[in-house]
């Protein structure tokens, strides 16, 4: 967003006339939407992911790490690690350890 948008807006919101309204109306939803956008692009990542990652879950024979999973996938391990803690605990269960591994519920 441009300096000046925001420097107008702080105007209006202080009761200051303000003449541009609609660009800085035009502005704020043009940011809500590309981070709406970028929000469903990360959502739709850890999807795929989570598919991923469940598939290679299910066929090992033993618990495994997430960078096991990192290597197995392809995937950045810090993305497994965050979906593995943050997203799919309902899927996977984390075993606590020196490093901790990952197997299905």
């Amino acid at each position: 967003m441009k300096k000046n948008t925001v420097m107008s807006l702080i105007s209006y919101l202080k009761g200051e006339t303000v003449t541009n309204v609609d660009e800085i109306l035009e502005e704020l939803e043009s940011e809500v939407a590309k981070g709406k956008a970028k929000a469903d692009a990360n959502r739709a990542l850890y999807d795929e992911i989570r598919t991923a990652v469940l598939v290679a879950l299910k066929s090992a024979s033993q618990p495994v790490t997430a960078q096991e999973l990192a290597d197995e996938t392809g995937y950045p391990k810090g993305k497994i690690v965050y979906g593995l803690t943050n997203y799919w605990t309902d899927d996977v269960k984390k075993i606590d350890g020196k490093v901790n591994t990952y197997t299905l519920q």
